[in-house]
């Protein structure tokens, strides 16, 4: 895709203006708002060339033109520049991780005004120690301590019934060879490493570690999303339900979100994912801005700002940006 220096100018120009005010933009306001001395017929052969490469569209009720995803994308990687905003960020401080998650979702959408989405940390499947509580026939408790000191109880049903003693001994026997290890690690382990405890051992403690692994990954919200409310506002969205109803099924989903924002955590900054462009992206009146967060030196989740694709990304690059160092600190924090 190669365009001359006045084309891009007019792009440029075209989709900053269109930002700004939602209008298809005509040759006229573009002539005025690139500073370029040309006619208006020599700007419409410009668009026109524009609109062929897939960069432009002329909605059928309009002379103007208005920006398509691969317009957004050519002007998001090679004609943005970031202008600092002055904008006064909240202090967001050390609390509870799932604390420090929700408010960080509400602030990313109050400087945003549009929606904020944060992906909690990864809580760690690591395990310090472990007991086993008989609570009565065929019915014990797993108490787990992680290394930061969180303590998870789950209950679980056997088939066969279990004394005391037989769940100290297989307490006992996973704390001294495995402690320190993930719950995954010591699955796998106890397949291959344990022929010297009698079956009904390795079965129950196989029993206790699939009951732990699920007591560490359940007792947490993944995923925090605020101020859906806010695309409402947004005049993309507020015309169009069928938009509107579209972008409320992806935030009760979730899933598709995830599996974005897990692509997202992979990548060092900032990344701009536009609707239409691809399968990231449901749907073309969506653009996703998002970065992932360190905790410690290690990236442990990813937030980001969700709005329609006509935002100002400068702006949301700078929230975004801001808000995942805030997190970070929040969370590396040591009281």
């Amino acid at each position: 895709m190669k365009l001359d220096d006045r084309a891009k100018l007019l792009l440029k120009a075209l989709i900053e203006r269109y930002i700004a005010e939602g209008q298809p933009v005509g040759s006229r306001t573009l002539s005025r708002a690139s500073g370029l001395e040309l006619s208006p017929a020599t700007i419409r052969n410009v668009m026109s060339d524009l609109e062929e490469l897939g960069l432009v569209a002329s909605p059928h009720t309009s002379a103007g033109r208005i920006p398509t995803a691969r317009g957004y994308r050519l002007f998001v990687d090679t004609m943005l520049t970031a202008n600092r905003t002055d904008f006064a960020t909240p202090s967001l401080p050390a609390d509870q991780p799932q604390k420090v998650i929700a408010n960080a979702a509400q602030m990313l959408s109050t400087l945003s005004q549009f929606v904020g989405v944060v992906v909690a940390p990864r809580r760690s499947s690591v395990f310090r120690h472990i007991e086993f509580l008989r609570l009565s026939e065929r019915r014990f408790l797993v108490i787990i301590v992680s290394p930061e000191g969180d303590v998870q109880n789950r209950v679980v049903h056997t088939a066969i019934d279990y004394t005391q003693s037989q769940l100290a001994e297989a307490a006992n026997f996973l704390n001294a060879h495995y402690a320190g290890l993930t719950m995954e690690q010591v699955r796998a382990r106890l397949k291959s490493e344990v022929d010297e405890l009698r079956g009904e051992i390795v079965v129950l403690m196989q029993t206790a570690v699939d009951a732990s692994s699920d007591a560490l990954t359940q007792d947490q919200e993944a995923m925090v999303i605020s101020g859906e409310r806010n695309l409402l506002a947004v005049s993309d969205f507020s015309s169009d339900m069928t938009h509107l109803r579209r972008a409320f099924q992806l935030f009760e989903q979730k899933t598709q979100l995830m599996r974005l924002l897990d692509v997202s955590s992979q990548a060092e900054g900032v990344r701009i994912f536009i609707g239409g462009e691809s399968h990231s992206v449901p749907f073309e009146e969506l653009s996703l801005v998002s970065a992932p967060y360190e905790v410690d030196g290690q990236v442990v989740g990813t937030l980001g700002v969700i709005g329609p694709t006509r935002m100002a990304y400068d702006k949301m690059i700078q929230i975004v940006d801001i808000t995942s160092k805030l997190v970070g600190n929040a969370l590396s924090h040591k009281p």
